[in-house]
């Protein structure tokens, strides 16, 4: 099994975004996904716990947690989203950084927007690595 981590800053966002979307589309017994963030927050923001229960996907228990140089040497592969210098860097770890907004406080229009973003890119990736 695969492990793949998607980390932002706060780990409240698209991060979250990005890890349930992989849950969800990808074979479970092929990979897993896990979200941290270099300064994770307090709680998942509301926009984005809004925007993803309209799909269908609660993340009302998601808690952001602590992205450590440990859990980022377990996974195949690290996808950052906007926390630049203070992500870890994880000799033989793939990884990939998608540059997508931040959805804190945008409007409900906008995080649909990011949403479908990340999802796309989810997607990609999941086929792109036969994870379906």
């Amino acid at each position: 099994m695969k492990t793949v981590i998607f980390a932002c800053v706060h780990n409240a966002g698209r991060s979250q975004m990005a890890a349930a979307f992989f849950n969800a589309l990808s074979a479970p017994e092929k990979a897993r996904a896990i979200s941290a963030g270099t300064q994770p927050g307090e709680r998942v923001h509301p926009e984005v716990q809004a925007a993803m229960g309209e799909v269908g996907i609660d993340l009302a228990g998601a808690k952001p947690r602590l992205l450590t140089d440990e859990l980022a040497a377990q996974a195949e592969m690290l996808i950052t989203m906007g926390c630049g210098e203070a992500c870890p860097h994880v000799p033989g770890i793939r990884r990939d950084d998608w540059p997508l907004q931040d959805p804190k406080g945008q409007p409900i229009e906008r995080v649909r927007e990011i949403r479908g973003e990340v999802r796309e890119r989810v997607q990609a990736l999941i086929e792109a690595e036969g994870w379906r």
